[in-house]
C-alpha cells in the first residue's frame, strides 16, 4: 500500500520513471462541521505508512498540549495548520496533502465545512475529480452536507464516495448506515450524482479506512483506500473535440515558434489540421514539443508546445480546435457565479473576465436568480453577497470562445477580477449563451402608444398586417419565393417589407455567426423587426432557414398567433444540393461549415405549419398563387 519500491535502492532512475507514469487523482473531502474530514486524512496517511518520523514526533506532540482525541494521537492535527484553525477545533482554509501509494498519485484538499467559508470549498473543489463528502453517522444529512453536496454537483465532480463517519458512535448500527444512504439518494437524484459509493467508517479508529477492521462485517465492499487506489475518474473524458487553449507564444529564436498550452480535451498528433480561433486560420500540426521530447500523441491534461506548418497568426488566449467541432462563440452569456468578495456585487458594474480562452471586459447585466444552498430553491436578488450562488446574465466586450461547463471544465471556466485591486471576486461556470429571448428589456423603459389605430392603418393599405415565415433547407427557394411574393404583393397594391435572410445578416445580424444559438438570435431579431412592421399595418414577408420548431414558435408568439404564417419550403435535401450555387453543401461535407442544417446539424421539419410548397414539383409562381390564396382566406388581404 505505502509507496515503497526495490528500484529506489537499485536504479533510481526506473523508478523515478516508474512514479511519473502512475496517474493522478485529485479528490476532496467536504461534509459539515466536525464530520471528521481532517481526522479522516490524517488516518489515511498514518495507516497508510505515508507520515514521516519528524512528522510523527511532532504530531504527537501537538496532540498533548492541543489535541481532542483524548491519549491517542490528533490525526486531525496532521490537515488543520493554521493556528486559529488548532484553536478551534474546525478547518478554515483549504489543505492540500499530496502522497503516493504503489498505484496511484493523489492531491486531496481539505476543504472547510462553515458555511462562510464557501468560497474556500470552491476553490478546493475546483480542479477535483472526486469527492469524499463526510456525514456523521449520529446526525445524518445535514444542511451543510446539501449545502457541499449541491456545489460537488455544480462543478461538476461526478465521482462521490459518500463516507458515513463515526459508526463507532452509533454501535456500528447497519441500520443507521442503510437510513444515511437511503436518505442521501434522494438527494443525489436531484443533483444529478449518479450511483455514488456508500462507505461506513470510523476514521478515529481506521474501520474502513486502509484496512476493513473489525467491526463492519455486515459491509462488503472495499475499503476507502482501496476504492480511491481503483477508481475510474477517466471515463467520461472528452477525446473527440479538440481544445488547446494557447497560454504563450514560445520564440526562443528565429528558427523555432512554438504555442504552448495544455490540453483541455481531444487528442492532438503531427499532421492533424488544427483551425486557430477566433481568426478561424487554418494549418497542420508539425510538432508536439515538450521538455522530453517530441510527442506522438498528446491527450487530456498534457501540457506541450505545438508546432505549426504555416506561420499563421496565433496570440495567447487564442484556442487551437479540431476543423468542424468548433466552441461557442457569443458576448453574452448565462453562467453560474460563485461571489467570493466582501463587497456585494450589483449588475452593471465593470470586472475582467479571464478564462482559458484569454480576457476581456465585462458586466453581469442581471442576476436570474440566486441559489439558496440550503434547500436549493431558487430566489430572486437585485446583489450578490459573499459566497452567494446565483445565475447570472454576463456581457463581454471580446467575444467569448467557450463550451458548457458540463462539457467542458477548463473551456467552460472564469473568474471575474476586480479592476482596480486586482483581486479575484468571483468564480464562473458558463451554462450556455444567452438567449435573447429571455432578456428582460431596462425596467425603465416604456413602449409608446401610437395615435393611429390598427383599423385606421387597415382603411388606408387595404389589408390586416401578418407576417409570412418561409422556412427550409438552404437553396429550398425561399428568397426567391419571397421576392416573387413582396412583388406581387406590391402589384396589388399591398404595404410590404422583405426581410430576407442574408440581407438581414448584412445589417441588423452581421455580428452573430450561425452555431444554434446565433441562429435562434438571428430568428428573434427578425421577428422583433416584423413584429413593429405588422403594428405599423404593413405586411412582412421572411426567408429564413430557423432549423429549429421550438424557436419558430417563440417568433410565433412573439409575433402572435393570430398574424403569422409559417410556410414550409419542403424541397427534398438532394435538390437543394444539386441547386447549391455556392457549393455550401459540399464544404459543409468536407467539414470546412460546422452546424449546418441538413448536414451537421439537424432541421427541424415544421410540425405546425400553415403551408406546405415544394419547388422540386411546383413552379414559383405556383407556391406564390398558394400563399396569396391562404392570405385571402385568413381576411390578411381586402379588395
Amino acid at each position: 500500500m505505502p509507496h515503497d519500491s526495490d528500484l529506489i535502492s537499485t536504479d533510481i532512475d526506473a523508478y523515478l520513471a516508474e512514479h511519473e507514469n502512475k496517474d493522478l487523482l485529485r479528490l476532496l473531502t467536504c461534509g459539515s462541521v466536525d464530520d471528521g474530514k481532517s481526522t479522516l486524512i490524517g488516518r489515511l496517511l498514518h495507516d497508510s505508512q505515508l507520515i514521516y518520523e519528524d512528522q510523527m514526533a511532532d504530531l504527537e506532540a501537538d496532540s498533548a498540549t492541543m489535541g481532542s482525541a483524548g491519549e491517542r494521537v490528533d490525526l486531525a492535527l496532521l490537515m488543520d495548520g493554521l493556528k486559529a484553525e488548532r484553536e478551534q477545533g474546525i478547518t478554515i482554509d483549504v489543505a492540500y496533502r499530496y502522497f503516493s501509494t504503489s498505484r496511484r498519485k493523489f492531491i486531496i484538499a481539505d476543504t472547510p465545512g462553515h458555511e462562510q467559508y464557501t468560497r474556500n470549498m470552491v476553490t478546493g473543489a475546483s480542479t477535483c475529480e472526486l469527492a469524499v463528502v463526510l456525514v456523521d453517522a449520529r446526525h445524518g444529512v445535514v444542511e451543510q452536507t446539501r449545502r457541499h453536496s449541491f456545489i460537488v454537483s455544480l462543478l461538476g465532480i461526478r465521482d462521490v464516495v459518500v463516507a458515513v463517519n463515526k459508526m463507532d458512535l452509533v454501535g456500528w448500527s447497519e441500520g443507521a448506515f442503510d437510513d444515511i444512504r437511503g436518505c442521501y439518494q434522494e438527494l443525489a437524484a436531484d443533483l444529478d450524482l449518479a450511483d455514488p459509493y456508500f462507505l461506513p467508517m470510523s476514521a478515529l479508529l481506521g474501520d474502513n479506512v486502509v484496512d476493513a477492521g473489525h467491526n463492519l462485517d455486515w459491509f462488503d465492499g472495499p475499503p476507502l483506500m482501496e476504492y480511491l487506489e481503483t477508481v475510474d475518474v477517466a471515463t467520461d473524458v472528452d477525446l473527440d473535440h479538440l481544445r488547446l487553449p494557447v497560454q504563450m507564444v514560445q520564440r526562443p529564436d528565429q528558427d523555432f515558434r512554438g504555442f504552448a498550452g495544455t490540453v483541455a480535451s481531444g487528442v492532438l498528433r503531427p499532421g492533424d489540421e488544427v483551425v486557430a480561433l477566433p481568426s478561424g486560420m487554418r494549418s497542420t500540426v508539425e510538432r508536439i514539443v515538450t521538455f522530453d521530447g517530441d510527442l506522438e500523441v498528446a491527450g487530456p491534461g498534457r501540457a506541450v508546445t505545438v508546432t505549426l506548418a504555416d506561420e499563421i497568426d496565433v496570440s495567447r488566449g487564442d484556442l487551437l480546435v479540431r476543423d468542424g467541432a468548433p466552441p461557442n462563440r457569443a458576448h453574452e452569456v448565462d453562467a453560474t457565479i460563485v461571489w467570493m468578495d466582501t463587497e456585494p456585487m450589483e449588475p452593471g458594474r465593470q470586472y475582467l473576465l479571464r478564462s482559458a480562452t484569454g480576457q476581456s471586459s465585462a458586466s453581469v447585466t442581471s442576476i436570474r436568480h440566486r441559489v439558496d444552498v440550503n434547500t436549493l430553491a431558487e430566489r430572486p436578488a437585485a446583489a450578490l453577497g459573499l459566497n452567494d450562488i446565483a445565475r447570472c446574465a454576463i456581457s463581454t466586450d471580446r467575444e467569448l470562445l467557450f463550451d458548457p461547463y458540463d462539457t467542458n471544465r477548463q473551456t467552460g471556466s472564469f473568474v471575474l477580477v476586480d479592476r482596480l485591486s486586482n483581486a479575484t471576486v468571483g468564480a464562473g461556470m458558463v451554462i450556455e449563451a444567452s438567449s435573447g429571448w429571455d432578456r428582460q428589456p431596462d425596467a425603465g423603459l416604456v413602449r409608446h402608444a401610437s395615435e393611429i389605430s390598427s383599423d385606421e392603418r387597415s382603411a388606408r393599405f387595404g389589408q390586416h398586417p401578418c407576417t409570412v415565415l418561409l422556412t427550409g433547407l438552404t437553396a429550398a427557394g425561399k428568397s426567391t419565393i419571397a421576392t416573387s411574393l413582396e412583388r406581387r404583393l406590391f402589384d396589388q397594391g399591398r404595404a410590404t417589407i422583405r426581410l430576407d435572410g442574408e440581407n438581414v445578416r448584412l445589417g441588423i445580424s452581421r455580428d452573430l455567426g450561425f452555431s444554434a444559438q446565433e441562429r435562434s438570435e438571428n430568428l428573434r431579431r427578425v421577428a422583433e423587426v416584423a413584429r413593429l412592421v405588422n403594428n405599423q399595418g404593413l405586411i412582412a414577408v421572411a426567408a429564413l432557414v430557423a432549423p429549429k420548431e421550438d424557436i419558430r414558435a417563440r417568433a410565433r408568439n412573439l409575433i402572435g398567433p393570430d398574424r403569422f404564417v409559417e410556410v414550409f419550403v419542403d424541397t427534398p435535401l438532394e435538390v437543394c444540393r444539386e441547386r447549391d450555387p455556392h457549393g455550401l453543401y459540399e464544404a459543409a461535407e468536407r467539414g470546412e461549415i460546422p452546424q449546418f442544417p441538413g448536414v451537421s446539424a439537424t432541421y427541424d421539419q415544421p410540425t405546425d405549419m400553415d403551408l406546405r410548397v415544394d419547388t422540386s414539383t411546383q413552379s414559383v409562381d405556383d407556391c406564390v398563387d398558394a400563399i396569396l390564396s391562404l392570405l385571402n382566406e385568413r381576411g390578411f388581404l381586402r379588395g
